[in-house]
């Protein structure tokens, strides 16, 4: 099997493209918003969730979640949507308030690349990926898929 890198990028140029045009910002933006995304999720999941989630991605995408990864035994888990949002600003390297601004656009942005997301992967992976967060952050992200259906 070679390795096709072409492809890998092509994927998760089509990812980042897709959140691009959802949220109707240009593409560097949604480059930043979507690592940043991926980065708070990952720190807030086991290891074991995180890599029954990325075997689940293209492999671009994949070495956007891992980038910078620093592995522990503990992680922190999310108890409210604000304080996931707070993480994801956390990530962003100080854009935040471009690419994120108040709860409202950052809630906005963070749906846009979970529901690019759940397109990509199973249902049951999507299902299982939202019952391991707080009740309270299952609302908000059921709540903000079908926002934007």
């Amino acid at each position: 099997m070679s390795l096709d890198f072409n492809q890998y990028a092509a994927k998760g140029n089509a990812y980042v493209n897709r959140v691009a045009e959802t949220l109707q910002v240009q593409r560097d933006q949604a480059a930043r918003i979507v690592r940043s995304v991926m980065h708070a999720l990952r720190n807030r999941l086991s290891h074991e969730e995180s890599f029954q989630l990325i075997a689940q991605l293209p492999m671009a995408l994949k070495a956007v979640y891992v980038d910078g990864w620093k592995h522990s035994d503990s992680y922190l888990r999310i108890r409210r949507p604000e304080e996931f949002l707070d993480e994801i600003r956390k990530e962003d390297n100080g854009m935040a308030g471009y690419d994120f601004g108040n709860n409202q656009r950052a809630a906005l942005a963070t749906a846009a690349v979970f529901n690019v997301l759940f397109e990509m992967i199973s249902e049951g992976e999507s299902k299982s990926l939202i019952n391991t967060l707080p009740e309270s952050l299952q609302i908000w992200i059921q709540g903000i898929e079908k926002s934007e259906a």
